[in-house]
Order: structure tokens, then C-alpha cells, then sequence
């Protein structure tokens, strides 16, 4: 959430960088609704320092013996007690009138960001490795697993409906390495602390990490109202939600492996063959929480881990900037890694890392005391992927393809493989 204080000092930036994200100006509005409510707060404060007064002058009005005084001093007091709860009325509601009209508005672009439309103004910052070479033909990964034997969307559609996928024997065996191996890099070599979080969360995280109130459809939500997370970016961000936690503390860094549901509302027609795009599938975040002054330097920190699992599996993949237009709503600036995926001869997200300012921290007041003069600021919060777990199998499957049907299992697998080197046909 934006802090409306800025809005009002800044009301020319504020337009301006709305305008980057091809939105319609506000500052004009929301001032103005800020203005009714700071109108009303001085007012009831008014009141009550009036009631106050009052109520002090009938002690010396009787004590005067001036009952005329101390009556008319009284039907006063009376007048404002009747008055004032309205008054408070109004100024809870212009809060809430403004604040939801905040947490609707995206944050602020990073400077840096180029400014663009959609994905394909997105800026590629750089690229590791080259295209496999190859004699055979590639393959998609849906073509691979179900000619394989380990893959099954049918059956999955039988029992759950479309956008769901069955993995069976070496292929699962495969999933579940790589969820392990990813969770070793970044606990062993990055850093993070492994943390193991609740699948279902109240509406306050969601509303904490920015998808509540807009992006409700894309949720799913329990019988009990409750949200099944689309990422765990919400459960461990939201670990320092209503907290003052102090600057030595920081960084913290969190890291996950869930499973994730998603609505992919909006989605009909994409991807509609294979895991690509699904409504529950696994994926290893990363999430930081630092102070104003580091975060930047943590959002290349944590797209460089992200990065290391790809260069570890020796896939190839390039590293974009995204544009105004295409950045998610909470972020300041992303970087999307893109694999490389020969069945589709193209790239592929399969990480998305952000850096969100105190976006999120102000929406969850979570706060840090800073050492140097020891007053209280919002804290900083970044998410990655670090990376999809099945987009990995995805790369994985397509980009080590043998000639005969099989897939090579990388070196950095082989540990977590059970004495497998190759993904065989079932028999």
C-alpha cells in the first residue's frame, strides 16, 4: 500500500508513475477524499477537547454557585455527546473509503524500470548458456512424459478436472528430486531458513502480501473462508506481520517448498496442453525481509540464487528486466528468469523475482527500528521462485532428451535418484 502522506507531497510523482503503469492519474481524488477525512478527525478532535473544557468549567461553575452556568454548560456537553459519535462515524468510514481506495492502486516503478506496455517491451539483462544442440527432433514435455509412461492428464482430468496432472514412478521420483535439491542449494549456499508453512491462510495475509482486494478470483477459498495459497510468498512474508523488529535482525530470508493453488482466471485457451499452467502445482520462494537501504541490493541477490538452480542443472536461460507494463502489482521492479524449452522452441518464466519497497510491510505494519536514531520504519519485503518445481521438470525433460525416448537425469540429481541416471519407458 502507498502512503497517502507521499501522495500528498508528491502528488506530480505520483500521477507520473501511475501514468508508467498505464494507469489514470488519482493524486487529485484521493487527496481530496484525504482531505474530508482530515477534515472530520479535526473535528471530533475539536469535540471532545470541547467536551473536555465543558466539563471542567461545570465543576467551577457550581462551584460558583451559577447554576444557570453550569445547566447551560451541561446541555452542551450533552449536545456534543450526541454529536460526536456521528462524527466518529464519518471519520471510520472516509478511513476505510481511503484505505480501500489505496489498497487498490499498484505500487511505484523503481526508476530503473523501462517503461513499456506488455511482455514485449520486457528488456533482457542477460543470458547463461547456449541451446542444446541436437541430431533427434525435440519434443514437448507432455509428448515425452505420456510416450514414457510417467504422465498422465487423463486420469487426472477423471478425477480432478482440466489443468491437473498425474506424474507416476521415475517421473515423481523426479519432482520430488528436484524440490529437495532446490531446497539444499538455498538453505546450504544462500542462506535461507527453511520453513514449512500453512497451505490455508485468513484473509488479513492475503490482504498483507497485496492479492486481496483485487485479485480475489484468481484465489481459491475454503468453505470456511479461508485462502488456499497461490504462493508461499504470503505465509512467509506475512512471519513479521504486526512486529517492530529490530535492524540488526535483518536480513531475514525464508524459503519454502508448497504446493500452490491458482484460479488461472483469465487464463482460457493458454497453455491448455501439458503442466505448464496449472491449478495446484510445487514450487520452492524465496522471500526476504531487509531494511530501505539494502533491498535493492537483496532483489540481485535473490535473482542470483534463483539463477544458480538453473546453472546447476545446466539449463540454459536468459534474464529479463519487465517492463511498466508487465510488472506484477506489488513490485517496484522484477526480473523473470526464462528457461529455454526446445519442444517449444522458446523461452519460458520459470522464476519470477521482485522487490515490493514497503509496499506489502506498510499493508501488514510490520516494522523495523532503525539503529541510528531509533525510529520505527516499514520494513522492506522481496518474493522469488526459486524456481517452479514443475516448469524445472518441464526444461529438464525436454532439454536432455535422448534420441531413443529417454531422459538423461542431470549430474546434480543423481544424489536425490535413487541409483537412477535415466528416465526410461515404464514397462
Amino acid at each position: 500500500m502507498l502512503d497517502i502522506k507521499w501522495i500528498r507531497d508528491n502528488p506530480a510523482a505520483f500521477d507520473a508513475a501511475l501514468k508508467r503503469r498505464g494507469a489514470e492519474p488519482q493524486a487529485d481524488s484521493l487527496i481530496a477524499l484525504d482531505e474530508k477525512r482530515r477534515a472530520i478527525v479535526q473535528k471530533a478532535q475539536e469535540m471532545q477537547s470541547r467536551r473536555n473544557a465543558a466539563s471542567k468549567e461545570i465543576g467551577i461553575a457550581m462551584g460558583q454557585k451559577n447554576a444557570e452556568l453550569a445547566d447551560k454548560l451541561k446541555a452542551e456537553v450533552a449536545e456534543i455527546k450526541t454529536s460526536l459519535p456521528a462524527a466518529e462515524d464519518d471519520e471510520r468510514r472516509l478511513s476505510a473509503e481511503l484505505n480501500d481506495a489505496l489498497s487498490r492502486l499498484p505500487n511505484i516503478p523503481a526508476a530503473d524500470v523501462p517503461d513499456g506496455k506488455d511482455e514485449h517491451d520486457n528488456v533482457e539483462t542477460r543470458r547463461h548458456g547456449t541451446k542444446p544442440g541436437w541430431n533427434h527432433k525435440a519434443l514437448e514435455h507432455f509428448e515425452i512424459g505420456e510416450a514414457l509412461g510417467w504422465m498422465d492428464f487423463e486420469g487426472a482430468a477423471k478425477i480432478a478436472g482440466s489443468r491437473f496432472t498425474i506424474l507416476k514412478g521415475q517421473l515423481a521420483r523426479l519432482e520430488r528430486a528436484l524440490g529437495q535439491f532446490m531446497l539444499d542449494t538455498h538453505t546450504q549456499e544462500h542462506g535461507y531458513l527453511e520453513v514449512q508453512p500453512p497451505l490455508m491462510v485468513r484473509d488479513d495475509a492475503v490482504y498483507g502480501t497485496a492479492q486481496l482486494p483485487k485479485f480475489a478470483e484468481d484465489l481459491f477459498r475454503t468453505t470456511d473462508d479461508r485462502w488456499l495459497i497461490p504462493t508461499a510468498e504470503v505465509p512467509l512474508t506475512n512471519l513479521v506481520r504486526e512486529q517492530i523488529l529490530e535492524q540488526e535482525q535483518l536480513p531475514l530470508r525464508f524459503t519454502a517448498l508448497t504446493p500452490c493453488f491458482r484460479s488461472e482466471a483469465g487464463s482460457a485457451g493458454r497453455d491448455t496442453r501439458g503442466m505448464l499452467r496449472q491449478h495446484q502445482f510445487n514450487k520452492v520462494e524465496l522471500v526476504s525481509i531487509t531494511d530501505a537501504e539494502s533491498s535493492k541490493a537483496e532483489h540481485e541477490r535473490m535473482t542470483e540464487s534463483a539463477e544458480n538452480v538453473l546453472k546447476k542443472l545446466g539449463l540454459h536461460f536468459r534474464t529479463m528486466t519487465l517492463c511498466t507494463g508487465d510488472m506484477g502489482f506489488g513490485s517496484q521492479k522484477t526480473y523473470d528468469i526464462e528457461v529455454w524449452l526446445p519442444g517449444q522452441d522458446t523461452y519460458r518464466e520459470i522464476s519470477s523475482c521482485s522487490v515490493c519497497g514497503d509496499f506489502q510491510g506498510r499493508r501488514m505494519n510490520a516494522r523495523y527500528r532503525d539503529k541510528a536514531d531509533r525510529s520505527t520504519k516499514f520494513v522492506h519485503t522481496l518474493n522469488g521462485s526459486g524456481v517452479a518445481v514443475g516448469r524445472a521438470l518441464i526444461a529438464v525433460v525436454e532439454n536432455y532428451l535422448d534420441e531413443d525416448g529417454s531422459v538423461t537425469i542431470p549430474d546434480v540429481l543423481l544424489p536425490y535418484m535413487g541409483g537412477l541416471t535415466k528416465i526410461e519407458k515404464a514397462a
